[in-house]
């Protein structure tokens, strides 16, 4: 039944200018607890049972414990809470704070491609593989990524008269604070710590619930290195550093970079009741009621300069405020964000997240209790759901649409050593992993920072074309970090990739689709597009069949299995290099697609280009199958699939690519399917199964893809629910490696997963519920977006109920594809039409200020 609509909802929705594209706005569910319809409101309780987590331990990994800290931050300043009762530590870091990176001058070694090629065309494609690195390694060229690095440890010493009892440590997510609570005797001590967003200041508050019981000292410091401490980098790095306090209650901190400025930090601490003394560097509290203690940092800086500056600021900032006071007005900043979208999964709290028959007390549902539940086979869908939350929490936290901010990185704000493993930008996957959740989830407006970074290093893009394979337009290394665009990583299977800058004009693409900014499409989006085809239109050759061969090719970072070794012997990618790999297809086919849609809309492109890129897009191969019915990784008979990999790049076309539907082509469809279940568990690591959970959510089987969430968490997550890269244990889940590096990639693409099995979000086509699992029968989302609009949602399939409401901030011309058990659906308002797709298939069409609202008829 089809009701026509009913007017305009009044008080359509407004936007700020970002620089990069719009602020999105922000909506409430217009569905309220009690099921009723309901104008979208502000709703400052919605899900707020699930807005904290608890842990009943602190930080334990021995050697490193910052990688189970419980983090706060404000996108440019991070800081890293232990949670020690006698001695704390609270780590500092900085968006701009690298060092040990070097950049070398480019040579000029554009000579090889036809080499390279000559090789490859005679089949010896192990030769041809190195003919690159080597060319570079023989030159002395040796350019080095830069690394993250802590930019100081808050040093905390307490007495502690008795044994600890009653210990927990909370982060309270939906405003960024993190709280550690103990007992030590008849007295409760509790502390409390944000980074705040308006005031760009550390915010720590020591008490308790005694009379004049705050004692202790505290200060800056160095933080020891793990890994590097004896090297002559971080010993000159000690011999620069300076500290000392005041009596005044300050206490101050520099170090000097690489670079040769100045990082550090000024700490105020002010007490009720109590004296302060200065010793050794450090500010000892006497018998205080509570102590209040600010901090500010500073990078790229003069340390005597900028002590003083940041004192002033220090005490300009303290006069008259209170704890809670700069609390609440961070929070009002950090709040709007969190909640822009919201998901309440089984229950309207943590504890409906179980079994009729076994409900836990909310103070069970710490972090360990539902780890130790996940080892049992499933994760308990309060943990599904406190991922998808702490994914989120993280983005918002470790990056900003500030000039200041860097793009949201493997470790965030909260790396803890002074050279990571793999602390750069890795544009091969795991930078993209990062922001694919954005934009659905409300968080758009954090986005900017990629654009910049990337287009900041343009000129180094423009020279690597050049003088690596002597053509125009750009190419994009797929490691780089802050200043450096140069190729660094000088192995074949980094190096002979090119498909870094046309995956990352996708999420350009993307941006213009969320937002609807002309300004951003042509100011950003199209140059950068044109650029990367650019470099194509000289890189790419045609075959006797006068089809497109893009060699070298490499899918990231495998090797054809008839190029592994017959022995078993462990190399990592012994001969990665071929020809026509599909992923390189699939990124070249959407790249052209994007730039020929969005030049024909805006004019930007004359008639003979926008033949030429049509031209280009039809002389690019065909995808193929194998003796098994599976997708082909390389679109050439000379290469052989090996499924036993992490990545899972041919799958492109189906996620994160849109170019292979159910709706579209069935049988090459089934043909994706089949290539990845053929992928090898025992081969994947954190972030890949948090992609192939997402590849099964495309596929429809919601089922598989919460099975690979659930691996994720018995073997790739840690109390604090960092993800790392791989289980380190031998428990046969994900790939073998000795070391388990900290990656946030696979917390970004746990609430991308999440995302869509319940919405996906097409060019044209909007899925609801597409890949629900059994596990997430009944639930409730707001305020998560398609590209013209917002979506909010109610189901229980238990009881076939389903609701739903779509709003055009723009205008709408939508396929909506409704849940195949949401039976005798009634639309209200908007113009509906069933499709000739079938019969949970509708065309919507919406004015802005326009909502449809979809509901269940029952019987």
């Amino acid at each position: 039944m089809i009701r026509k609509k009913s007017g305009e909802r009044e008080g359509s929705r407004k936007s700020d200018q970002t620089g990069y594209g719009e602020r999105l706005s922000r909506s409430e569910p217009p569905v309220d607890h009690s099921g009723n319809w309901a104008i979208p409101q502000g709703s400052e309780d919605a899900g707020a049972a699930q807005d904290f987590f608890r842990m009943s331990y602190p930080a334990s990994w021995w050697g490193n414990m910052w990688r189970e800290a419980l983090p706060s931050g404000n996108g440019v300043i991070g800081a890293s809470v232990f949670g020690g009762v006698r001695e704390e530590t609270v780590l500092l870091n900085h968006a701009k704070l690298w060092h040990w990176g070097r950049k070398d001058e480019l040579p000029d070694v554009s000579d090889i491609l036809p080499r390279t090629r000559a090789l490859m065309d005679e089949k010896r494609y192990r030769e041809a593989s190195w003919l690159l690195a080597d060319a570079l390694k023989e030159r002395g060229y040796g350019t080095k990524l830069a690394s993250r690095f802590p930019l100081a440890a808050v040093r905390l010493v307490m007495p502690a008269g008795n044994a600890f009892r009653s210990y927990s440590r909370k982060l309270a997510m939906d405003s960024g604070e993190i709280e550690v609570a103990w007992m030590d005797g008849s007295i409760r001590y509790q502390r409390r710590l944000f980074v705040s967003r308006p005031d760009a200041a550390v915010v720590f508050e020591l008490g308790s619930n005694g009379a004049a019981a705050v004692s202790g000292e505290v200060g800056l410091a160095l933080h020891p290195s793990d890994r590097s401490g004896d090297t002559p980098e971080f010993k000159e790095l000690e011999r620069s550093v300076e500290r000392g306090a005041s009596a005044e209650g300050f206490s101050w901190f520099a170090a000097r970079n690489d670079d040769g400025t100045d990082y550090g930090s000024v700490m105020l601490v002010r007490t009720e009741g109590g004296r302060l003394e200065t010793r050794d560097g450090m500010i000892r509290m006497e018998e205080a009621d509570r102590a209040l203690i600010l901090m500010k940092t500073f990078v790229k800086g003069e340390r005597e300069r900028d002590w003083v500056q940041l004192r002033e600021e220090l005490s300009a900032l303290a006069a008259g405020t209170s704890y809670e006071e700069l609390l609440k007005r961070h929070a009002d900043v950090h709040r709007a964000l969190y909640r822009s979208a919201t998901l309440e999964l089984g229950g309207d709290n943590d504890s409906g997240a179980y079994p009729d028959d076994e409900h836990p007390a909310a103070e069970r549902l710490t972090n360990e209790r539902l780890l130790l539940d996940a080892y049992e086979g499933e994760a308990p869908v309060a943990l599904i759901r406190r991922m998808w939350a702490f994914g989120r929490y993280l983005f918002i936290s470790g990056t900003d649409a500030s000039s200041e901010a860097e793009p949201f990185g493997l470790y965030g704000l909260w790396g803890g050593d002074y050279r990571l493993v793999w602390s750069h930008n890795m544009a091969n996957e795991n930078t993209q992993m990062m922001y694919w959740h954005a934009h659905v989830g409300g968080l758009g407006e954090l986005t900017p920072a990629l654009y910049r970074y990337y287009e900041a290093l343009m000129d180094d893009f423009r020279d690597n074309a050049k003088k690596l394979y002597g053509c125009g337009g750009i190419y994009i290394p797929a490691g780089t970090t802050p200043g450096i665009g140069v190729p660094n990583q000088i192995v074949p299977v980094i190096l002979n990739w090119t498909g870094a800058a046309g995956w990352l004009a996708a999420h350009y693409a993307e941006h213009y689709r969320f937002t609807g900014d002309e300004g951003f499409r042509r100011e950003h989006a199209i140059p950068f597009m044109r650029e990367a085809v650019r470099f194509y239109e000289d890189f790419l050759v045609m075959d006797d069949r006068g089809k497109y061969l893009i060699y070298p090719s490499v899918s990231p970072e495998n090797t054809p299995l008839n190029y592994m070794p017959k022995d078993g012997a462990a190399l990592a990618h012994p001969m990665p290099t071929a020809i026509n790999a599909a992923m390189d297809v699939a990124i070249l086919r959407e790249l052209l697609g994007n730039l020929i849609e969005a030049s024909r809309t805006t004019g930007d492109a004359s008639h003979a280009e926008l033949e030429k890129w049509e031209w280009m897009r039809e002389k690019l191969p065909s995808y193929e199958q194998n003796a098994d019915g599976a997708v082909k990784e390389w679109l050439h008979p000379d290469f052989d699939d090996r499924y036993a990999h992490r990545h899972l790049s041919h799958l492109y076309p189906v996620f994160p690519g849109h170019e292979v539907m159910q709706e579209t082509d069935y049988e090459l469809f089934e043909a994706f399917e089949k290539a990845v279940r053929k992928r090898e568990i025992g081969a994947q690591s954190g972030w890949s199964l948090t992609h192939m959970a997402a590849i099964y959510a495309r596929l429809g089987d919601g089922g598989s893809a919460l099975d690979c969430l659930d691996i994720l968490t018995r073997s790739s997550l840690l109390p604090n629910l960092f993800t790392l890269h791989n289980d380190w244990r031998g428990m046969g889940v994900s790939m073998n490696m000795p070391t388990a590096p900290v990656q946030l990639d696979a917390n970004m693409g746990f609430v991308n997963a999440v995302q869509e099995m319940l919405m996906q979000v097409h060019p044209g086509m909007l899925k609801l519920l597409p890949a629900l699992p059994e596990r997430l029968a009944h639930g409730r989302l707001s305020g998560w977006r398609f590209h013209t609009g917002t979506l909010s949602m109610k189901w229980n399939r238990a009881e076939g109920s389903f609701r739903a409401e779509l709003h055009a901030e723009r205008d709408a011309d939508l396929l909506v594809k409704l849940p195949d058990w949401a039976k005798s659906i009634q639309i209200t308002e908007g113009e509906a039409q069933p499709s000739e797709l079938g019969e949970t298939y509708w065309t919507i069409r919406l004015r802005k200020g326009e909502s449809a609202r979809l509901t269940t008829v029952m019987e």
